[in-house]
This record gives structure tokens, sequence and C-alpha cells, in this order.
């Protein structure tokens, strides 16, 4: 993989743009930032917090899933190392990015009374609602669940779909909007939910409902966010064997290393959609190869 980018501090949530330029949250700098092909930086908007997951939705705007920030620290070689500590954790919110403008508006901080702990990832479906993921927080003696959820984007809506879920992260629709799928970090496992409508998974146990294994990695191998294919491939961004694990229709997996034990997210681009973006963590990077399969469109994306 080739670096497009660096010097970012623990980037994630790629989107990439028409123009050759990817924007991408920095979760350590709270902010969402645009690298240009060239490699130069731009902060877009002040997210504060820990600024996540992100993706465009239907009214032209970036929704960011903010987790409320980590306390960090900077190690000699310039990495940024995520601690233990949460002095500076703000609460869980979704938020709506105006990229012309940088506003930024808080949409959702709660949901049923509860307060979001640490919104992950978002994918939008085609009638303009999202899906995304609370990782939950871990303290140190304790930790809070996670959960997906479905809401609307003029923050009239959000609902609890299913909870509790272990540590979810990555959150993805197959390409005909028929499937959810979402990634558990520390089992190492995709997840599959069937959906019977916008917004309406087939859920027979109510919450609870785990949905179907679509398939688990042996060994140590932490899941992060994710980006579907065009023949509906979770590709997955897999931390300490760093890279990209794809997760074929039938469990079978293969994977992509990307040189950064902390790989945290790809998303597709280009004119054939097999440019893939991948974010590097740990060294800071945003990563740029080209994908054995063209990846699928997602809604209200700018392509």
């Amino acid at each position: 993989m080739d670096v497009m980018g660096e010097g970012l501090q623990f980037p994630e949530g790629p989107i990439a743009m028409p123009d050759g330029s990817v924007i991408i949250v920095e979760i350590a700098r709270g902010t969402l930032s645009r690298v240009q092909p060239n490699g130069t930086i731009e902060v877009v908007a002040e997210c504060g917090g820990g600024p996540n997951g992100a993706a465009f939705g239907p009214d032209g705007r970036v929704y960011v899933c903010n987790n409320g920030g980590f306390d960090t620290r900077t190690d000699e070689k310039g990495r940024v190392r995520i601690l233990d500590s949460m002095d500076n954790y703000q609460g869980g919110s979704i938020q709506a990015v105006n990229i012309d403008t940088g506003e930024v508006e808080t949409l959702y901080t709660e949901v049923e009374g509860k307060p979001l702990r640490g919104p992950n990832d978002i994918v939008f479906d085609a009638v303009g609602g999202f899906w995304f993921t609370d990782h939950g927080k871990t303290w140190e003696r304790q930790r809070d669940h996670g959960g997906l959820y479905y809401a609307q984007p003029d923050g009239s809506s959000i609902q609890e779909m299913v909870y509790p879920v272990e540590g979810p992260n990555g959150i993805g629709l197959s390409p005909d909007d028929s499937r959810l799928y979402a990634a558990e970090t520390h089992t190492g496992r995709v997840r599959v939910w069937d959906i019977l409508e916008p917004g309406k998974l087939d859920s027979p146990y109510g919450k609870g409902t785990r949905g179907r294994l679509l398939a688990g990695l042996p060994g140590e191998q932490l899941l992060d966010s994710l980006a579907v294919d065009s023949a509906d491939h979770v590709c997955v961004a897999t931390i300490r064997n760093g890279g990209i694990t794809d997760f074929a229709p039938d469990g079978t997996t293969s994977h992509v290393a990307s040189g950064d034990p902390l790989t945290t997210n790809i998303c597709f681009g280009g004119s054939d959609m097999t440019d893939a973006y991948v974010t590097g963590s740990l060294n800071g990077t945003l990563l740029k190869t080209t994908w054995h399969r063209p990846g699928h469109k997602l809604h209200f994306n700018p392509y």
C-alpha cells in the first residue's frame, strides 16, 4: 500500500471524494479533515471529543459518530497512543457537519433516555435513515455495553435496535440493502441481520437478537471498521494482524496486509471503485491501494 497522507492524529472514517481527496476524521485531534492527493491536510471542521465513523447523508452533510474522546499521548516516534484513563471524555453523540462552512450540529446524545457511550461507525440506507454502532466504553473497573441503532438525519427519531452487542465496531449494508453487517472488535466476528424494511430487522427475540455469524477469525485478531464491496464481501480493518480481512458471503476469509498493526478503516473510490483508502492509525497514515474487486457505492456519497 502507498502512503497518501501522513502525520495524521489517529485517522479513521475515510470518505473518497470525486476530486481524488479523502475526507477523514482525526480522533485524537477532534477534527473532520481532508487529505488532498498531494498529501496536504486541511481541517474541515472542529468536532471536539472523538470523531470516529463518518458518512454523507441525503442533505449533503457529513454525519459523524463521535465516541466522546480518549485520553492520548504522543510517543517518541510521533505516534498517538490511547490511554486507559477517561479524563477528557465528553460523552458520545451523533453530529452533522456542513463541509463548506465547518458548522457542526449535534443531533443525538441519548436514546430512550440513556446516554450514547461511544458511537463508532455509520452507514445510510437508500431511504435516508442511518444505522450506527455504539461500541460502549471501557472504564478502569467496568465496561458499558454496546449496541446497534437506527436514526433519522433530521434529529427526529433514534431507536435502539440490538442490545447488547459485544464491542460492535464497523457497520455496513449489503449492496441491495437487505442485510446489515456488524463487526465485533474483541471476538473477531462479523455478524449479519436480515432487514425486513428500512429501520426494521428480523428480530424474533427482540433487542437481544444477535443475528447470524458470518465468520470469525482465529487467534488474537481484533476487528474495526468496514466497507462492503460490489460482490457483497465484507472488508474489515483488522488490528494486530494489521490489514484488511475480506469476509466472503460463504464465510471464507482472506487477508491483505497494510503494514500498520492498528489498521482501522477502509473505503472505496475512483472511477471504477477499485481504489481502496485505508487508515493506519498507529503510524498516522492514509494508505492507498488497488482492490481486487470494485467497491460498492454508498448511498449519498458524492461519487
